[in-house]
């Protein structure tokens, strides 16, 4: 932990709710890491102190009158010099709006003390990283997860299957392997994801290149993908001339 109050995080803390507030002031009094250097009680008010005070980190509720914690993330998203935003609300469907925010982390109430440290962890390695180079693409993914959300990186996301509204991703590989389901189409996500990494075989499916080890021709035109793990998947009609574009066909 930091000792040196010129390393703290300067953190700026936004809720509506007064009894919200003083329970974030009890938990970050006792991380060494962190010094509280004002709350808001609104959006409009923490643009103003978030002008004034320069934080180095906002912990911002979503859900607020008049101005709402995903209004105030996009005023900041436009500015070059702005703080580390970490999201804490007690609604887990906002994480597919907060993608495009650049928000290092989202906080489900009510907030455990070691849930919002492992944020401020994430915030510190953020400073010490300096100004990251942004990408239009998607890098990661908020995943609800029993009782919080868990961060994904889209570099672990194996392959993509349409489930209705949902989409389940296929995540590691071997015995790490595991799925999770995210309430968001398959077509918006895709929209999302890097076209160099992953590509569209079908209707109801996503791959990532790299997991792609050859096409296999079944005959009366129909087409495969074959996989790591000797699968073979069926390519949609639609997409096939992309995917021989891929390989060169």
């Amino acid at each position: 932990m930091a000792e040196n109050t010129s390393e703290k995080l300067r953190t700026l803390i936004v809720d509506d709710e007064p009894l919200a507030v003083e329970r974030m002031q009890v938990i970050c009094a006792k991380m060494d890491d962190l010094a509280v250097v004002g709350t808001a009680s609104d959006g409009g008010q923490a643009l103003r102190l978030i002008e004034a005070l320069k934080p180095d980190l906002v912990l911002l509720d979503m859900t607020m009158p008049e101005v709402d914690g995903l209004s105030v993330a996009k005023a900041l998203a436009k500015e070059e010099q702005r703080p580390a935003v970490v999201f804490v609300t007690a609604h887990d469907n906002y994480a597919v709006e907060a993608f495009d925010l650049d928000a290092v982390d989202y906080v489900l109430k009510p907030v455990k003390p070691d849930r919002l440290e492992r944020a401020i962890k994430r915030s510190m390695a953020r400073r010490g990283d300096g100004e990251r180079e942004e990408s239009q693409w998607l890098e990661e993914l908020w995943i609800p997860h029993r009782s919080e959300l868990i961060r994904i990186a889209t570099s672990e996301v194996g392959r993509i299957d349409a489930e209705r509204d949902y989409v389940r991703l296929y995540v590691g590989k071997g015995e790490e392997a595991r799925t999770y389901l995210l309430l968001q189409t398959i077509a918006g996500l895709e929209k999302r994801l890097d076209p160099a990494k992953f590509i569209r075989i079908h209707r109801s499916t996503i791959l990532r290149k790299d997991r792609i080890q050859g096409l296999r021709h079944d005959g009366l035109g129909v087409w495969s993908v074959e996989l790591e793990d000797d699968e073979a998947l069926r390519i949609g009609r639609t997409y096939l001339p992309k995917v021989k574009a891929m390989a060169g066909r």
